[in-house]
């Protein structure tokens, strides 16, 4: 029995679908602008220094309004760091993730996640 409880906890930490809404976990941050049955579109701000709860986001494509820098922490443990121009465009595939904005400039997007 206590290998069975082990199995499902390891399962269910290393599964996305069990990570928070970012609305919900970082709701000063994420504000939803747009949404019907195929997309929502999320508008981000932060500050320098400010990092995210862990949540997760479905498919999504990035627009950046500002230049800005972040650190995006992975569950599995790998570091990505991003660092964007006003006006670059990041398409991801379904991600969980804590980010931090390590640069000088606040962070401003556009993200549209499919549904």
């Amino acid at each position: 029995m206590r290998r069975f409880i082990l199995l499902i906890a390891v399962l269910v930490a290393g599964f996305p679908a069990y990570a928070q809404d970012p609305v919900s976990s970082d709701g000063t941050k994420y504000k939803v602008i747009f949404e019907n049955a195929r997309v929502r579109v999320l508008e981000y701000r932060d500050l320098p220094g400010d990092k995210t709860n862990q949540h997760a986001h479905p498919a999504f494509v990035l627009y950046a309004m500002a230049p800005f820098k972040r650190k995006i922490m992975l569950p599995n443990g790998k570091t990505i760091m991003r660092e964007f121009n006003a006006g670059d465009i990041l398409w991801s595939e379904m991600q969980t993730h804590v980010g931090e904005n390590v640069g000088s400039t606040p962070t401003h997007v556009i993200m549209m996640e499919l549904k």
